[in-house]
């Protein structure tokens, strides 16, 4: 019996029309263009301004699209995952919102919370419902409204966050050597005084003194944050890629989280790579978390061959961290 691959088929996405620059932030607090893009890359990100709307509307937004895209049949759908921080609410989940807008009709849902490795790690986690045979298409989002936790009062943190969603179709095929490959996925559990959201959980639940405080935003220490993720994300391509016999002569692409340019840089570095192998879109969008990576993928779709060697890579709260070896299985134009 032929091993069962999982290859995704086609992407969709969604960013808010809303663009907020950084010269309308030197207005809200204390930073400036300069600044801003020295050190994170980022001239614009997107924001979801619309009153009742979450990170749900984005997902099947996404979702839609994709579907149009791939002409496939809502109702031969297996399962919908949203890899999110930032559900619409604690429960239900932000899937099965998702599942009910779009009207998929014989498909499980659930949301997968992986902070900004959440794509990475659902990705994983997708591929091996296919490869158990037991689920042949698979919508993955990742979607995020990180403004909805951004304190536009605190200026190191406010410049680098932006909403966005990127859909893609997952399917089972027998063709091998295609699709994903290999991961190398850890946590190492040391992140949480150095990445987190104080007040809204079990630990803080919400109350008078919790919002008078401000303590329902993200918090992050910067240069922690920054090394880590330097270190971590730089090592786990490195070994994806020697365990693989990859090298800069046979990778095509290398698609790392967006979270600041300097890091994806470093990571270029590290794997002797051109920044034209490496997919970059943090000027506009800004960090989109779980969507970074499939946002990257939606915008540079039309580059894509089949066959192409493509390591992806993100790092996130916990910590989590990771890279994963794909092989692209269409030429981009479809």
């Amino acid at each position: 019996m032929s091993k069962i691959n999982a290859i995704i088929t086609g992407v969709g996405g969604y960013v808010p029309d809303y663009i907020l620059t950084n010269e309308e932030l030197s207005r809200m607090v204390d930073t400036n263009d300069e600044w801003i893009m020295t050190r994170v890359g980022i001239k614009e990100r997107r924001i979801l301004t619309e009153e009742g709307l979450g990170t749900s509307y984005m997902a099947r937004k996404a979702a839609k699209q994709l579907l149009q895209k791939t002409g496939v049949d809502p109702d031969t759908i297996d399962a919908l995952i949203v890899a999110t921080s930032t559900a619409d609410y604690k429960f239900p989940s932000t899937a099965s919102i998702v599942v009910g807008k779009i009207g998929l009709k014989n498909a499980m849902a659930f949301d997968f919370w992986g902070a900004c490795c959440g794509f990475l790690y659902s990705l994983d986690v997708a591929a091996t419902m296919i490869q158990s045979g037991r689920y042949k298409k698979i919508i993955l989002i990742g979607a995020d409204k990180m403004s909805s936790v951004t304190d536009y009062k605190d200026r190191s943190t406010c410049p680098l966050f932006g909403d966005g969603a990127a859909a893609m179709l997952l399917e089972a095929t027998e063709e091998q050597n295609i699709g994903l490959i290999d991961s190398y996925l850890r946590t190492d559990g040391k992140g949480l005084p150095f990445l987190h959201m104080k007040a809204g959980g079990s630990v803080c639940p919400p109350s008078h003194f919790t919002v008078d405080h401000r303590l329902h935003y993200l918090y992050q220490e910067g240069r922690t944050v920054f090394r880590y993720a330097v270190t971590n994300m730089s090592n786990d391509c490195v070994l994806v890629a020697e365990r693989n016999g990859l090298d800069k002569t046979n990778i095509q692409w290398v698609v790392p989280h967006q979270a600041n340019m300097r890091i994806i840089e470093a990571v270029a570095k590290r794997l002797d790579l051109s920044m034209d192998q490496v997919m970059v879109n943090i000027e506009h969008y800004g960090n989109t978390s779980a969507a970074t990576i499939p946002l990257a993928l939606w915008d540079n779709e039309s580059k894509l061959r089949k066959g192409d060697n493509m390591i992806f890579t993100a790092f996130g709260a916990g910590f989590v961290h990771g890279a994963s070896y794909y092989k692209w299985a269409y030429d981009g134009n479809k």
